[in-house]
């Protein structure tokens, strides 16, 4: 099982206030923030852009490092890690999306949405993609301290 539902970043304090925020897992995911207030936000959306490009280039999802000293721990929505999760295991079953498709009786535009970080699909049709992969969601809830 592979969680992908927070990754590391280092948050560094710039000359001129601001906060540049980097992910050492996924590199392309680098935002800078005027403020420590913004950078949770900003840091994951960033991750989600680089994480997006990953599946567009049909590169392989990194899976979150163990956090080191001074890194803080920058949570994906549910929605995303579930649309990753499902692309992680449609790698690893070594299928295309029109395979997918095929197999859920859906077109493949429907298979694309769900793997579309920007595409605000219904956590059902994820699923129903991982039942079919042999694979089943499960969520996890953790104090935010």
């Amino acid at each position: 099982m592979i969680v992908l539902l927070e990754y590391p970043a280092t948050l560094a304090p710039q000359e001129d206030g601001s906060i540049l925020v980097r992910f050492r897992d996924a590199p392309e995911a680098l935002t800078e923030v005027g403020d420590e207030s913004a950078a949770e936000a900003e840091a994951a959306d960033a991750l989600i852009a680089a994480l997006g490009g990953y599946i567009e280039l049909d590169r392989p999802i990194p899976a979150p490092s163990p956090p080191r000293k001074g890194e803080r721990m920058i949570a994906l929505p549910a929605l995303i890690a579930a649309k990753l999760a499902l692309y992680v295991a449609l790698k690893e079953a070594g299928l295309s999306r029109v395979e997918l498709a095929r197999r859920m009786d859906v077109s493949e535009n429907t298979v694309r949405r769900l793997l579309d970080l920007d595409h605000r699909s219904h956590i059902d049709g994820i699923e129903a993609a991982l039942t079919l992969l042999g694979r089943r969601l499960v969520i996890d809830s953790r104090s935010a301290a």
